[in-house]
């Protein structure tokens, strides 16, 4: 009797549910469905933008994408008490802190009552142009005080602290030609919601009802050494298992891994 095909073994060793799953997302992932979470396994930014639905907005630089889930994204979550807990510990060295991504002061908000920096402490957030006119807008009106908007990394003050909380999913750049934009790189590096595996980087498509936008899932081991290799020792570590993500369209690809990191540069 013949062997079967190696192809054919791996499919009749598969779970019938993990299979079901499988050629589900496939069929959804060709229709371009609108009700996934995450569709599409890409090999960079580029590809991901390319596969975008034709009737979907591309990325988070649009009105319409960015009062979504606003309240939400301003609350204390579990995920945040690594971070306070640093930028506690660094108030004392702490003159200007970069909030990289920050949104409409998502993170300004969530720690204003918990942080004890007072008025010593510059807070400057560094997003896209959609989201710089509408915190800029929330300043002028009175419903936000503190924080200053930029949206050109050459605005960008020295900082002490670049706090980038569930910013590194959706940059558009190498992290390190970001950091290297800078006029200086940041002494230390409060670093959330980061998007890891084990197996090779892999960028998909999240899915924001009017929008879709590139998200991208880092190989840990490649993240840690181009941290290193900027210089910086990763001096704690920790992960939040609520946030990892399963490609729909890609269920093999397994369970992502939700991190946070604070590295600080040597030699600072």
């Amino acid at each position: 009797m013949s062997k079967l095909p190696s192809a054919v073994q791996r499919l009749l060793s598969t779970p019938p549910v993990l299979l079901f799953r499988g050629a589900l997302g496939h069929l959804l992932a060709l229709v371009r469905s609108p009700y996934l979470r995450h569709r599409g396994a890409y090999s960079s930014f580029q590809e991901a933008v390319a596969a975008v639905r034709s009737d979907a907005l591309v990325g988070y630089n649009n009105d319409e994408v960015v009062m979504h889930s606003l309240d939400y994204m301003s609350e204390l979550k579990l995920e945040d008490y690594p971070i306070l807990f640093w930028l506690d510990r660094l108030a004392p060295e702490t003159s200007v802190i970069l909030d990289a991504g920050g949104h409409l002061g998502t993170k300004y908000r969530a720690f204003g009552s918990h942080l004890r920096m007072g008025d010593k402490v510059d807070w400057i957030i560094y997003d896209l142009p959609a989201i710089v006119r509408a915190g800029r807008r929330l300043v002028e009106q009175g419903e936000l005080r503190g924080p200053i908007f930029i949206d050109k990394l050459s605005q960008a003050p020295a900082a002490n602290v670049l706090l980038a909380s569930g910013l590194l999913q959706y940059l558009d750049v190498p992290f390190d030609i970001f950091l290297r934009s800078l006029p200086a790189l940041p002494r230390h590096l409060l670093l959330n919601k980061v998007q890891t595996r084990e197996g090779a980087t892999v960028f998909t498509l999240e899915n924001f009802g009017c929008a879709e936008i590139p998200y991208q899932i880092r190989n840990k081991a490649e993240f840690l050494k181009l941290l290193d290799e900027l210089g910086y020792d990763v001096i704690d570590e920790w992960s939040i298992p609520a946030l990892s993500r399963t490609i729909q369209t890609h269920p093999k690809l397994g369970r992502s891994t939700s991190r946070g990191y604070y590295a600080r540069l040597r030699g600072g």
